[in-house]
């Protein structure tokens, strides 16, 4: 191809594969071990196949994985398909989510997901979920930073991964992941 010559974007459709069916989900996902390995190492060729036909496809992070593990008999039945985040889009959607704040608590809270997103740094819906959902608060931490010998500031900024006693949301949490992990397979 010469230097000068322009790229432009394909206009024909991509044919769709008969060797294997696509699936789609979040671009967020836990992978074990073992798939990682399979899909590294795997005898069959599926992982390095799916990879260049997804090579240059827009949105790949939210197909991959989930084709290969929903066309894998040895991983098919070990998915569980639930989104753990807990996000809220405008209305039409944009291409991010809306920034949390303490108007989305209770909602958040009772979504039973794990994870949320996005929050702007140091947002008072942040301090409200370490208070009453982690039951984290400042003089727990700075108890902790006096008996450790760290200065106070340093709790502000990590926090002590070992001081989580999650209140009824924890609770929750527990429920709502047994509740997903009975659902499994490919769909």
């Amino acid at each position: 191809m010469d230097r000068n010559s322009e790229i432009l974007p394909a206009t024909e459709p991509r044919q769709m594969p008969d060797a294997f069916k696509i699936f789609t989900g979040s671009p967020w996902v836990i992978l074990s071990r073992n798939f990682t390995e399979h899909c590294v190492h795997g005898w069959d060729n599926l992982p390095r196949k799916l990879l260049m036909y997804f090579a240059n496809t827009a949105y790949s992070m939210e197909s991959y994985f989930q084709t290969v593990i929903c066309n894998s008999s040895k991983f098919r039945n070990t998915t569980v398909n639930g989104d753990l985040r807990y996000f809220v889009w405008d209305d039409p959607p944009g291409l991010e989510p809306l920034v949390l704040d303490e108007s989305h608590f209770d909602d958040m809270v009772n979504s039973s997901a794990a994870f949320a997103r996005r929050f702007m740094d140091d947002s008072p819906v942040l301090k409200k979920i370490d208070k009453e959902i982690l039951n984290r608060s400042s003089a727990v931490c700075a108890s902790l930073s006096r008996r450790r010998g760290m200065d106070v500031d340093s709790c502000s900024k990590w926090g002590d991964v070992n001081v989580l006693r999650p209140a009824r949301a924890g609770e929750q949490l527990r429920r709502f992941i047994s509740k997903i992990s009975q659902t499994r397979g490919c769909s």
